[in-house]
This record gives C-alpha cells, structure tokens and sequence, in this order.
C-alpha cells in the first residue's frame, strides 16, 4: 500500500484552518478570519486567511488581534507570526519545522508547514503563543 503525502499547499491551509477552528484545548482562542476562498498559490506565496485570538488582549504595532497570517504556495503553507516571533521560532524547531525569521519592523517569524502532517506540528506553535500572550494580560 502506497500512502500519499499532502504537499498542495491550499490543501495544507485548508486543514491548519480546520484544526484551528476545531475548537479543541487551548486552540479554542483562535479564530481564522478574512480568508479567501479563491486563493491561488504563487511562488512568493499568496495571502490564505488571518489567524487572530478571540480572548486574549494581543499588543501589536498592528492594532488588531492578529498573532499570525498564513500564504499559500505551490507545495507548501507559510505561517508568519507577527507576535511571539522568537518564541514561535523556538517552538518550531523543537518541533522539527523550518523556520526563518522575517526582517521586517515589526519583526516576523515564518514557520512552512510542508505536509499535511506537519500541520499537527504547528500546532504546539499556536498554543505556545497563545499561552506567552496570556501571561501578559
């Protein structure tokens, strides 16, 4: 038996979104908003959906309660933390994810989910944030 490897990386938005808004543990503080449902992967990566936290005060340059943006490319999902990015780093490599960080001001941190698998990975990711976020309510 042969088992196929999710590499789309629409398919790959598609089930972080569905894990995120699951509502399962801590995760139940994410919601994904300004989704678009047409988006077509581009080699620098298009724009999927936001993913912002429900209940917890996120300070931000941006002023909204955004923690992450996620894009999509031809063969993989890019998550880009706009808050916690040292964190979401740390935490992306001790869960075997490829991370680079983002020179942008405010800085970024950008986590690739390769792999349908990998979507299970981020998660810890998400959490950890979320978790970094309450402790500075």
């Amino acid at each position: 038996m042969t088992q196929d490897e999710l590499t789309d990386g629409v398919r790959i938005a598609q089930l972080l979104s569905s894990e995120i808004t699951g509502g399962k543990g801590r995760l139940r503080a994410l919601d994904v908003t300004d989704a678009d449902p047409d988006v077509e992967p581009t080699t620098d990566g298009a724009f999927a959906y936001t993913v912002r936290a429900a209940d917890v005060e996120v300070e931000s340059v941006r002023d909204d309660d955004a923690i992450a943006e996620v894009y999509v490319q031809p063969d993989r999902a890019r998550v880009e933390f706009v808050v916690a990015p040292e964190l979401a780093a740390d935490v992306a490599q001790v869960e075997d994810l490829r991370v680079r960080p983002k020179a942008t001001k405010p800085p970024r941190t950008l986590v690739f989910v390769e792999n349908g698998a990998q979507v299970k990975w981020i998660l810890p990711v998400f959490e950890a944030v979320l978790d970094e976020l309450r402790r500075h309510e």
